[in-house]
C-alpha cells in the first residue's frame, strides 16, 4: 500500500480510535497506530476539517488535542472503524477474480489473499449467485499456470532483464528478444508487458499469450529514463517498427472486431459511426503475402483501398480457390 493509501487507512480509524481511548496521548497513539506522534499531530489537524455534507463547523469532526491529551468531541458520525456491506464487498470480489484472470497484473497470492479476507468479512451477507461466480473463478485460476506471467512479474520486481521468444502478429515471424521490463498493462482482455526492446531500441509491447521460453537474465534492466517517463500511445507502442509497411483498408461493421487483435489504427472516428458503414483503418502488416491471405479470409468484409497490387492478389488467390473448390464439386 502507498503512503496516501496508508495515511487514510490510518485517518479512519483514529476517530474510533480516540472515542475508545478518551485522553490518549499522541504518543500512545502512535504506538498504537503504527506511526509517530509527529505524523498523528498532522493527521488530527486533517480530521479537524473532516466531515459531513455541507462541510458547515457544525458538520465537522471536532477535536481537542494536544500532544499529551486528544478527545473527540464531535465524530460525525465515524464511531466505528468502516466495514464494507454486502453491496460493496461484492464488485470488490468479482474484479479481484477478474484480475486473477489476467496473467501477471496481480501477484495472484496477494489477490487470494485479500478475496479470503473480503469473503471472511461479509461472505455470508454476499449474494448467492456471486459467491457461485466468483467460487468457480478461484477454482479455474487455481487450475491454469499462470506461463511466462510469473517469469515477467518477479523480473520487473528486480530490475532484471528478460530474454524470450515471441511471435509478432503483424510480421508473422517468431523471433528471439532481449527487453527490458518497464510495467505491466491491461488492454481489453489481454496483459501485456511494456518494455525497452534492445533490438528495435525504443519501448513496445508483448503479449504475454505470445511469449515463449521466457528466461530472467542475470543482469540489470537497463531502461532510458525518457522511456519511462513517455507517455507513448497504446497503438504505437503495439509491435510497430517504422520500417514495417501499412495499407488503408475498409472494415464492415461485422468485422470490427479485428481493431482488438491486429495492429490497426482507426482513421474514422469510431463513437456515432452508422452502424452500416465500414470504417477507414490504417493497417500494419509485415508481409504481402500475409496481408493478402488475411484479407482474403474475410471474404471481401475487409477491403484494401491504397493498393491495388495487393487488391489484385487477394482478388488472384479467391479466384483461384473458387475454380479449386469448382473442380472438386464436378469430380464429385
Amino acid at each position: 500500500m502507498n503512503a496516501g493509501g496508508a495515511r487514510l487507512n490510518r485517518m479512519l480509524a483514529m476517530v474510533p480510535y480516540f472515542l475508545a481511548h478518551p485522553g490518549a496521548s499522541a504518543e500512545q497513539a502512535a504506538q498504537d497506530l503504527g506511526t509517530s506522534s509527529k505524523q498523528i499531530m498532522k493527521d488530527l489537524e486533517q480530521l479537524w476539517l473532516c466531515g459531513l455534507p455541507g462541510y458547515t463547523p457544525g458538520d465537522l469532526i471536532d477535536l481537542a488535542f494536544t500532544e499529551d491529551s486528544v478527545a473527540v468531541t464531535f465524530s460525525a458520525g465515524i464511531d466505528r472503524p468502516l466495514r464494507l456491506t454486502a453491496a460493496e464487498a461484492a464488485p470488490m470480489l468479482v474484479a479481484l477474480r477478474a484480475l486473477l484472470d489476467m496473467p501477471g497484473v496481480v501477484d495472484r497470492s496477494a489477490a487470494r489473499s485479500a478475496i479470503a479476507k473480503i469473503e471472511a468479512a461479509v461472505g455470508g451477507l454476499i449474494p448467492t449467485a456471486v459467491q457461485s461466480a466468483t467460487s468457480d473463478g478461484e477454482a479455474d485460476g487455481d487450475a491454469e499456470s499462470d506461463g511466462p506471467a510469473e517469469l515477467v512479474r518477479g523480473a520487473l520486481l528486480d530490475g532484471r532483464a528478460l530474454s524470450m521468444r515471441y511471435y509478432s502478429a503483424t510480421r508473422d515471424t517468431v523471433s528471439d528478444r532481449v527487453v527490458d521490463p518497464i510495467r505491466i498493462s491491461a488492454i481489453g482482455d489481454h496483459s501485456y508487458l511494456e518494455a525497452w526492446s534492445r533490438e528495435a531500441g525504443s519501448v513496445r509491447l508483448f503479449r504475454f499469450d505470445r511469449m515463449d521460453r521466457v528466461q530472467v537474465l542475470d543482469e540489470p534492466a537497463q531502461v532510458p529514463s525518457d522511456a519511462v517517463e513517455a507517455e507513448a500511445s497504446v497503438t504505437a507502442l503495439f509491435d510497430a517498427d517504422p520500417a514495417v509497411p501499412s495499407v488503408q483498408v475498409d472494415i464492415d461493421p461485422r468485422e470490427f472486431w479485428v481493431l482488438d487483435y491486429y495492429l490497426i489504427e482507426p482513421l474514422d472516428q469510431i463513437e456515432d459511426h452508422p452502424a452500416d458503414q465500414p470504417i477507414r483503418a490504417q493497417m500494419s502488416y509485415g508481409s504481402i503475402d500475409w496481408m493478402v491471405r488475411f484479407l482474403a479470409g474475410f471474404g471481401g468484409r475487409i477491403r484494401v483501398v491504397d493498393r491495388p497490387d495487393i487488391a489484385e492478389q487477394v482478388q488472384a488467390r479467391a479466384a483461384a480457390a473458387l475454380e479449386l473448390y469448382s473442380n472438386t464439386a464436378a469430380q464429385q
